[in-house]
This record gives structure tokens, C-alpha cells and sequence, in this order.
């Protein structure tokens, strides 16, 4: 038995004849006629009532008509469900908070892109929520995120720590603040700040850092890619993590410096999250792993804490 015989019996019942049938499956009417012939051998049961005027489904083949398509229903969603993960497993879709973009993502994905040739990589930058919302609904296979050393994971999610870092202050060589050791809250209230948007752990982070103060002045933006561009172009200083700013090309070239922040020794986190339910594509589970090997390849070294004997000797 073939799945296109089952398909010429639904033809026939639904065109109202063999002759119709055969013109819409482009065959020619003997062949479509010895078709179903072999097929009535094989089940015993003559499927068609043939005439002078014509060839119908016969009472027979009427009821045996719901599970002929009953198998052509399960073929369709199968060859559906096939097509699907064909096509899902040609992209992997990431949600990144655009932290530690440059130095572990772009290493991750070039890495991947050698071994997976034919796979895209989709990078959407987003919030932890929206992140979290679209990991839960399928439309990401993997999130980026950070969070503060003490937060609760949430239980849904597969967690794997990549990187471990303080928050430090980043700013151009040329800023005041560089001539310090370690920048003070209130030497930081003193330059206007670049702060993230509401919905970003660093947001939060300098919100309660701060305790109420207010700086000179300041502007809200979107991850901190962008951050560190309006830090480079002069519009102020940021705090970030310092794995967000050790290795990023625009602190190789010179045109960023950092600080650690004095009195502060906040751990921030960046992790790779997948829901826990429902199974992992193989190429999202190849792009966790690289996550993990550059994570390790590129963790940058420990920025010492305010009042730590090596304070001294970060890097400008």
C-alpha cells in the first residue's frame, strides 16, 4: 500500500470521478484505474462502483473513506511537523541583554558558524522579561542574561553560569574620574551618567547604588552596547559589568578605560538560559556549548575590590 494510492481514492470521492480525478493528478485515466485496482486487490474490498457512465466510490470504499483520511491527515501533519524542524533547525534564534556582546558572543557565533556552515544565528537584543517570555513560547532557543550574585533563577529554566564579574565604571581615558584608583559614589554623581532602561539588572544595580541620589545628569538607553558608544563619543560614564568592558574592542584601542567602584564588591552574573521543557535543537545545544568554551577562553582577569593591593594597578 502507497500513500498516493489512498490520496487517488480521496480524488476520485471528492471530484465525483475517475475522469476528473485523473485530470487534477495529471495521470491518465487506465493508469489511474490500475492504481486503484491493485489497491482493492491488496484490501479485498472493491472501492469503486464502475459503470458505462463513469467510475464512483462505492458503498465499500464509502466506508472505509474516514480512515483513508485519517492516514492522508496524519501524513499531512506529518510532512508538516518534518518541515518545521527543517526549517527551525536552519536558525537558531538567541535573546541577548547585550552584555559581554563583543567579547563572548560575536567569539561564539564565528566559532559556531565554522562547524554549522548552513545554520543562521538570529540575535535579538531584548530585556530579561521579554527574554524569558519568548524562551517559554518557543520563539527563542536560547536567552543571555544577567543577574546580581543572590538573585533567585527562575525554576523553568536551564541555567549555566558563563561569566563572573564586579560592576566597574566605564569612561574615556581622557574623563577626570581616570586619574582615580577607584571611583567613588560620589565622584560618580559628579559626571553625567549613561544608565540603562528600567528592565535591565544594571539598572537596577546603580539604582540602589546610588540610594536616591542624582547625578549632574542623565541619559537612558538600551544594553550596553550603546552604552559604551555614548561613553567613547564623550556624553558621560557608565557602570557595567566588567566583563562588558574588558576585551571589547573599544577598551583595546584606548578609546575606554575603567574603574572599580570604591566600597562595592556586588558580583554580577551572566548566564546562557533554555526552558527546561521540550527538547533542544542540536544546533542550539552546539551554540550553548560554545558558549560555555568562550566563556572559559575569554573570562577576563578579577577587577580587585576597593581597598584590595592590586586596586591600584587596573589598567587605563
Amino acid at each position: 500500500m502507497r500513500i498516493e494510492q489512498l490520496e487517488y481514492i480521496e480524488a476520485v470521492t471528492r471530484l465525483g470521478s475517475l475522469r476528473r480525478a485523473a485530470d487534477e493528478l495529471h495521470l491518465s485515466q487506465p493508469a489511474l484505474s490500475e492504481t486503484v485496482r491493485n489497491l482493492e486487490r491488496e484490501l479485498g474490498v472493491d472501492l469503486l462502483d464502475r459503470r458505462r457512465s463513469g467510475a464512483k466510490i462505492s458503498d465499500g470504499g464509502r466506508e472505509l473513506l474516514p480512515h483513508i483520511i485519517g492516514v492522508l491527515d496524519a501524513v499531512d501533519r506529518l510532512r508538516q511537523a518534518a518541515d518545521h524542524q527543517h526549517r527551525t533547525s536552519r536558525t537558531v534564534r538567541l535573546g541577548t541583554v547585550n552584555a559581554a556582546t563583543v567579547p563572548l558572543l560575536v567569539p561564539a557565533i564565528r566559532a559556531f558558524r565554522a562547524a554549522h556552515p548552513a545554520t543562521q544565528v538570529e540575535v535579538v537584543a531584548a530585556q530579561e522579561a521579554e527574554i524569558h517570555r519568548a524562551l517559554l513560547e518557543g520563539r527563542f532557543d536560547l536567552g543571555l542574561v544577567n543577574y546580581l550574585k543572590g538573585d533567585d533563577l527562575p525554576p523553568e529554566f536551564h541555567t549555566t553560569e558563563l561569566l563572573r564579574g564586579r560592576a566597574v565604571v566605564c569612561l574615556r581615558p581622557d574623563s577626570a574620574l581616570a586619574a582615580l584608583r577607584t571611583v567613588g559614589v560620589e565622584d560618580l554623581l559628579t559626571e553625567p551618567l549613561v544608565v540603562m532602561r528600567a528592565g535591565y539588572v544594571m539598572h537596577r544595580y546603580l539604582h540602589r547604588l546610588l540610594a536616591g541620589r542624582t547625578p549632574t545628569f542623565s541619559y537612558s538607553t538600551d544594553g550596553a552596547e550603546m552604552g559604551k558608544l555614548m561613553v567613547a563619543e564623550g556624553l558621560g560614564a557608565t557602570v557595567l559589568p566588567d566583563f562588558s568592558v574588558i576585551g571589547d574592542p573599544l577598551e583595546r584601542s584606548g578609546a575606554l578605560t575603567y574603574r572599580p567602584l570604591a566600597g562595592d564588591a556586588t558580583e554580577v552574573l551572566m548566564v546562557v538560559q533554555r526552558r527546561l521543557s521540550g527538547p533542544v535543537p542540536r544546533a542550539a545545544h552546539d551554540l550553548h556549548q560554545l558558549f560555555v568554551a568562550e566563556a572559559a577562553a575569554h573570562r577576563p582577569p578579577p577587577v580587585p575590590a576597593a581597598g584590595d593591593p592590586g586596586a591600584a594597578g587596573v589598567a587605563s
